[in-house]
């Protein structure tokens, strides 16, 4: 093969020698496509054939390896019988089978009286020592090759260790030095190797994957560097001028004075922050991060009053119709009296009233639209849209949100919320495009939940409670792991509770889950609201941001088998109105020391971000509450946990270099770990 070029190892790999399309298919399977991709596939362990073992001294289960000379070759003419090569050494005696392997392969394969090195599982069969399809055999000439300690690589069905080996070898041997993208400076500053380095140690078996190990790290580091790249260009496309908006802010602060309670410091904070960005000449890209209970919406409400006072319209989407409904009702509580023509629409809006509102908002007499994903569709037009608010925004996708902010062209702010406490790191390498916000402070109104936790064997003790719940009115949630009954799993279904609960008090119980379809479980959601039903069983889909204010009791079946950060947006459901609320944690005997540990960090704190960082250090970063299946970047070799000082490394490094159309070297990067892609699926 010729010398690997730089460009070379961005092409697919069946321009190596060996892969053809059957083995393409393969390593696909592995999500090896291109060459880099063997580069990135570490090894995760190593295979010790090093040592040349007697055969009187052979482990059985083990990989050995032997020096051998081949005294008889047997090919059976009964059909499925294996074929034998009986080899010995000074020892003993063992036997080499293969299963439809052709008789003049073996026999070139293994020449009698030839000495060689063979390598494999040692099995015992009829007290004979057996080695069954061998990953080695080769000359004694060729003994280094084998007789080593040899990287392990994760492979697939239809690839082993010898194939791969020889399509590694391959390009790490013929990798060039690569012209590094850091300085020689800042590599030593930082016991960085250069990239190439790095790369070529990281598969050698001696140097087992440790992941704060200097190639490691360098490797990460430049990982995170191409993420913040994509997000500062994208912050960079988004962040452009606009026409200066005419601002005013005499109603919100009219309304602000007339609430019946004082916005707290960290709120206060946050819309001075909003309205610096309103009054700017870039457009604002911004995300409020609040806890649940902490008073985002009242700040997003107050923000649009700013915005309609400065003559433009205003949109904010939600993605479910009930909690889309309980922001207009809010929202036309607070702006009683005010002047301002606020309309709700979602794809249950009539045919004559959607047309009414379509055509209302194009002339401009619609101030303030409130919606779902009915917001994107394409009749829709604004006369003068001039600030987008998404609530719960990961559950829409980059490209909803960028269709939607369209709608009011290259003068429209964006206003994101979410009610997801996400940890630091993870928050830099999500939103680095983004300005963030962040509601730290509950209101001085809203009461900690009570929370505490009770062996499940005790679960009868929790019925007076329930009765004394009921026969006051207040609402209950009896969340449950499982829709219904599993043979694999000992977990509480919703259905079967159900169907205990509803024989104590028929006809106030609702049940919801994730079988149910939209319409089903917002129907189920609104009988709930209105009281129609008292206890709602449910799995863990009841909606983030929803207010219950009439719920004060939450009960968590299997609570130690529900991440922290899950446990804490479920407590959330409850407490949101003026009355005590109580989170009870059910629990199985024989709790795991994490699981121990998550119960009591969630019983004495209620601080969302705090038991965020906790639940990343306990679960890790992938299976943060509803993030993973909600479009969070997944590195590859970077973790916030171990990985913590090189995001806030990388992110000062990024800020001081140039930007990527200056840098080639930096298109290069983003190719390298395919984000050179995502740019262009962000705002325009």
């Amino acid at each position: 093969m010729e010398s690997l070029k730089k460009n070379i190892i961005f092409n697919n790999i069946d321009k190596l020698n060996g892969v053809g399309a059957q083995l393409s298919k393969y390593l696909k399977k592995r999500n090896i496509e291109k060459i880099k991709d063997i580069l990135f596939n570490l090894p995760y362990s190593e295979t010790d054939r090093s040592k040349i073992v007697n055969l009187n001294k052979l482990e059985v289960g083990k990989i050995q390896t032997i020096q051998v000379v081949v005294k008889k070759l047997n090919f059976p003419r009964i059909r499925n019988l294996p074929n034998k090569i009986i080899c010995e050494d000074k020892t003993g005696k063992v036997e080499i089978t293969y299963f439809n392997s052709r008789e003049g392969y073996l026999k070139k394969l293994f020449p009698i009286n030839k000495e060689l090195i063979i390598s494999g599982k040692i099995n015992l069969f009829n007290k004979k020592y057996q080695i069954t399809n061998p990953d080695y055999v080769t000359n004694i000439d060729d003994k280094e090759y084998v007789n080593k300690i040899i990287p392990k690589y994760h492979l697939t069905k239809g690839i082993n260790e010898k194939k791969y080996r020889k399509i590694s070898e391959q390009v790490i041997n013929n990798l060039p030095i690569i012209k590094d993208w850091l300085s020689k400076e800042f590599l030593k500053e930082n016991n960085f190797p250069t990239w190439t380095d790095s790369i070529k140690t990281l598969h050698k078996a001696e140097n087992k994957q440790d992941n704060l190990s200097p190639a490691y790290r360098r490797l990460v580091f430049d990982e995170i560097c191409a993420n913040y790249l994509v997000l500062s260009e994208n912050r960079k496309r988004i962040k452009k001028k606009k026409i200066n908006k005419f601002f005013t802010s005499s109603l919100s602060n009219e309304i602000k004075n007339k609430l019946p309670f004082k916005l707290t410091n960290s709120q206060e904070k946050v819309l001075y922050e909003i309205n610096n960005d309103l009054k700017s000449n870039t457009r604002m890209f911004r995300i409020i991060q609040g806890d649940v209970g902490s008073g985002k919406t009242i700040v997003s409400l107050l923000s649009i009053l700013n915005v309609i006072e400065s003559k433009y319209q205003c949109a904010l989407m939600a993605p479910t119709e009930i909690l889309a409904k309980q922001h207009f009702d809010l929202a036309k509580k607070i702006f009683d009296n005010k002047k301002i023509n606020i309309e709700f629409l979602t794809g249950k809006t009539d045919y004559k009233k959607r047309k009414k509102i379509l055509y209302n908002l194009e002339k401009g007499n619609i101030n303030f639209l409130i919606g779902t994903h009915s917001l994107f569709q394409k009749k829709l037009k604004f006369s003068n849209l001039g600030l987008v608010v998404i609530d719960e925004q990961h559950k829409f996708g980059v490209k909803q949100r960028s269709d939607f902010a369209k709608k009011g062209g290259k003068n429209c702010d964006v206003l994101l919320m979410s009610a997801t406490p996400i940890p630091r790191t993870m928050m830099m390498s999500l939103y680095g495009d983004m300005d963030i916000s962040r509601i730290s402070e509950k209101p001085a109104m809203r009461k900690k939940i009570i929370t505490l936790s009770k062996p499940e064997n005790k679960i009868k003790e929790l019925w007076p409670l329930i009765k004394k719940q009921v026969e006051k009115q207040n609402q209950v949630f009896w969340v449950c792991p499982l829709i219904k009954e599993s043979p694999f799993l000992d977990y509480t279904s919703a259905k079967k509770k159900f169907d205990i609960i509803n024989k104590r008090y028929p006809n106030k119980v609702g049940i919801i889950h994730g079988a149910l379809d939209k319409s089903e479980k917002e129907q189920t959601l609104k009988k709930f609201l209105n009281k129609e039903i008292i206890i709602l069983v449910s799995t863990t889909v009841i909606e983030v941001g929803i207010d219950f204010p009439n719920a004060n009791l939450i009960i968590i079946e299997n609570s130690n088998k529900f991440g922290l950060a899950q446990l804490h947006q479920l407590r959330g459901r409850v407490g949101r109105g003026s009355n005590q609320a109580l989170c009870i944690l059910l629990y199985k005997d024989g709790l795991s020391k994490n699981a121990t540990k998550r119960i009591k960090i969630l019983k004495s704190n209620d601080d969302g971000f705090f038991i965020a960082e906790e639940d990343m250090k306990l679960r890790g970063f992938g299976d943060l509450i509803g993030y993973q299946q909600s479009g969070i970047k997944n590195f590859r070799f970077a973790d916030p946990i171990y990985h913590e000082n090189l995001f806030y490394l990388a992110d000062k490094y990024i800020k001081k270099v140039k930007m990527i159309s200056d840098n080639d070297t930096h298109h290069f990067l983003l190719k390298l770990f395919d984000r050179a892609e995502i740019i262009n699926q962000n705002f325009d």
